[in-house]
């Protein structure tokens, strides 16, 4: 499957491959999933289970906090951290700026991005 490019954000969702999408979401390497989580509060291992599954695939996750910058919750990074994945928070306008200049660069990167 093609690398899912991510082209724009914009309140309540995110432009990714030519296609409007709702909601916050997870891009990995080979795929775009939804994400269910709404804010950083709702963000868990379980809600990032596709990036666990994934982490031999993977190095970096972009976390998009939303709004504002906020840290990671510490189970969360934890679990990231078990699977050889370490996690880079930041507010989802930075992340959006991010993630696709590390994805270019061949970088071993996911994102999980909380819509604005």
């Amino acid at each position: 499957m093609t690398p899912p490019v991510l082209q724009g954000y914009g309140p309540g969702g995110f432009r990714i491959s030519g296609a409007t999408v709702a909601g916050s979401v997870l891009l990995l390497p080979d795929r775009m999933l939804p994400w269910a989580a709404a804010s950083l509060a709702e963000a868990s291992a379980e809600s990032l289970a596709p990036v666990i599954a994934a982490g031999d695939a993977l190095d970096l996750l972009v976390l998009g906090t939303g709004q504002r910058f906020a840290l990671a919750p510490a189970g969360l990074v934890a679990a990231l951290r078990a699977v050889g994945v370490a996690v880079e928070a930041m507010d989802t306008a930075a992340a959006c700026r991010t993630f696709p200049q590390l994805a270019a660069e061949g970088r071993r990167v996911a994102a999980a991005l909380i819509a604005l």
